[in-house]
């Protein structure tokens, strides 16, 4: 009897559907598995085997071969075992599941019979809905992952027996509707807060023009300024996930197996903290299944690059395409994928090697020679694609022993969530859309300069050597000033705090 079971495949965010075609004939006992299967489907039937024997069925004689069609998409990974045991179950008479063609099976058997969790739930969910599927059984364990997409009729399995037993009348599994609350109870409140931050004002002020028009941020100065805590500090007042956005990150995660056991959703921003010693694999994604990199786990969030000139030269030069497109594109012999990567890039590092120029209490012991050297380790391309450049100093101590209560992130998230609205209103057509995402042409259209505006960046060309990139990437900058104080207009006062943190 032949028997045909529907599963799915990733291929980087797409699923490709894959039919499971089992078929029992005479012949040696064996299973054999075909279409293009790795090492991890092809041991599957030794976990088979074993779940069967400790659930109490028996397939008997027979050769048993199962087709993974089409053929010429390479499958991985342990997510068809359950797919591929249901198939053996039917064309042996054990099983009868009514119409097949109605059903999607995804799931990861252990050696009694119970299934695991698999990645890329949320993804094969969400494509399966999509392709009419009325019943979509996972793992009991992807659940509550599984049951946020809407309209999905998604079944939790939680083993080879609990199946049988649904499909025979014996028990039922119920269905598990999709929950706003999962959202809300996934927001972990953060451990950073601007109200900490004493000090530094102009560094607080980048953080907020970065955060309202999404632009990228450069902090530089000595150990112990506060560099790294204040970058820790942007997801605090960036605005708040949509629903969309977070499933949108969540399927990104889910694919990469970083969702955490009880947190099945990511509705905070993510904040992404690649070691300087990560590679360009690791950096934007890659290997011979590709699988999310670092630019991709920082999707609607931040990467934060900490010893900025300390990441190998080449691993910096990969953050070009990302940054400028929001996306990155792996290609293989097989297939190119494409992952979307819309981050804020936000940098820290010392201003010289030894990291003491410029501080009052500590002599920097390093020669000229060494700190162009030093910044030389940072292309040209890669920080002129970088907003917001800013000298941090070390904190008085008047300022650090101050009772005076700081702003907060809330207070500050405020003001960045106006002028994100302001932007929504401006880029109606573009979802999530910000300042920092304009076109050369949008620049233009949404940008008129005065003569005096104008003037001031002609001076600032001619006497800093502004790259046409720089030029607009300042008037996108100042764009986003503008919002942040309610403005319609562009003035030079805009002009001139935006040129302010582009030549500092």
């Amino acid at each position: 009897m032949l028997a045909k079971i529907y599963t799915g495949t990733l291929i980087g965010l797409r699923m490709a559907l894959i039919e499971v075609e089992v078929d029992v004939a005479r012949g040696e006992r064996n299973i054999q598995i075909v279409g293009l299967p790795d090492p991890a489907i092809k041991e599957a039937k030794e976990r088979i085997l074993s779940a069967f024997r400790n659930t109490g069925i028996s397939l008997g004689t027979g050769r048993k071969i199962i087709n993974l069609a089409p053929a010429d998409i390479p499958k991985s990974g342990p997510s068809y075992d359950l797919p591929m045991a249901v198939g053996l179950l039917i064309s042996k008479g054990v099983l009868d599941i009514g119409l097949t063609k109605s059903k999607f099976f995804v799931g990861e058997l252990a050696l009694d019979g119970s299934v695991r969790s698999v990645k890329g739930v949320l993804a094969m969910v969400e494509a399966a809905a999509k392709l009419g599927f009325e019943e979509i059984y996972v793992p009991h364990e992807n659940i509550m992952e599984g049951s946020f997409i809407p309209g999905a009729n998604v079944l939790g399995v939680k083993s080879l027996k609990h199946l049988i037993e649904h499909f025979n009348g014996i028990s039922t599994i119920q269905k598990t509707d999709s929950n706003k609350f999962i959202f809300e109870n996934s927001q972990v409140k953060s451990n950073y807060d601007l109200l900490h931050v004493k000090g530094q004002a102009k560094a607080r002020r980048a953080l907020e023009i970065a955060a309202a028009g999404g632009h990228n941020l450069l902090f530089s100065g000595v150990p112990g300024s506060g560099k790294t805590y204040m970058a820790r500090c942007l997801p605090t007042i960036l605005p708040k996930m949509t629903v969309e956005e977070s499933i949108e990150v969540t399927r990104i995660y889910s694919i990469a197996g970083k969702l955490q056991d009880k947190v099945p959703l990511m509705a905070m921003r993510p904040f992404r903290t690649p070691h300087h010693t990560a590679s360009q694999v690791s950096m934007v994604g890659g290997g011979s299944n590709p699988k999310p990199g670092e630019v991709s786990l920082a999707h609607l969030g931040v990467l934060f690059l900490d010893e900025f000139p300390e990441f190998e030269r080449s691993t910096l030069e990969v953050l070009r395409q990302p940054i400028e497109d929001g996306t990155v594109t792996i290609s293989r012999a097989m297939a190119t994928i494409e992952y979307p990567a819309k981050f804020q890039l936000v940098a820290a590092m010392n201003p010289c090697p030894c990291g003491y120029l410029g501080d009052p209490n500590k002599e920097c012991t390093c020669t000229e020679y060494q700190r162009q050297l030093y910044k030389k380790r940072v292309s040209g391309p890669i920080i002129d694609r970088i907003d917001l450049k800013v000298q941090v100093y070390k904190v008085r101590y008047d300022e650090i022993s101050s009772t005076l209560p700081a702003e907060s992130s809330f207070d500050v998230m405020k003001r960045v969530q106006n002028a994100r609205n302001i932007q929504n209103e401006r880029f109606s057509l573009t979802v999530g859309g910000t300042n920092s995402q304009m076109s050369n042409i949008e620049v233009r259209k949404h940008i008129r300069l005065s003569k005096q505006s104008s003037m001031l960046l002609r001076r600032a060309v001619e006497s800093f050597g502004l790259t046409a990139r720089g030029y607009f990437r300042t008037l996108k900058v100042a764009r986003t000033i503008a919002d942040l104080e309610g403005s319609i207009h562009v003035g030079s006062k805009h002009i001139a705090e935006a040129l302010s943190f582009r030549i500092s």
